[in-house]
């Protein structure tokens, strides 16, 4: 015959199901590549889905310095991506105080640089101005049958 389960027993077996529940729901996503995450990372926020800003998320509460690493990565992107050469320094001087040691590296090398990476970040480029009319017009001579 079947006993009649104690209340104590059915406490037990929901506890066991909870703990089952909330084992599968922790588990850790699968770690994406790279080039994955670097993808998330310079996608503008408002395109990522809900499943891949959750990735991206997971990612970034692995530590502190992937974290970091991922804020001046997409600044870095909105610098180029929307010609801010004026703001270079800035980000150059936040990456040198407290980026991951590749970053920081990184921001070293701009600013070995500055003049050129600033001018290349906030200058517009035109083949006609880098070309002087001699050079066109040989140009055009040499295409001549």
């Amino acid at each position: 015959m079947h006993e009649r389960k104690t209340a104590a027993e059915d406490d037990a077996r929901q506890g066991r199901r909870r703990e089952v529940w909330e084992a599968r729901e922790s588990r850790a996503l699968p770690t994406p590549s790279p080039r994955k995450i670097t993808g998330w990372i310079m996608r503008p926020r408002d395109t990522l889905t809900d499943h891949l800003e959750e990735h991206l998320l997971q990612v970034r509460l692995a530590g502190r310095d992937i974290t970091r690493a991922c804020d001046l990565a997409r600044v870095f992107h909105e610098l180029v991506r929307h010609r801010r050469g004026d703001q270079l320094l800035e980000w150059i001087r936040e990456a040198e105080q407290d980026a991951p040691a590749p970053i920081r590296s990184f921001a070293g090398f701009l600013r070995q640089d500055l003049d050129a990476v600033t001018a290349g970040l906030t200058l517009t480029y035109s083949y006609a101005v880098a070309t002087s009319p001699i050079s066109r017009r040989t140009c055009s001579e040499s295409k001549s049958p």
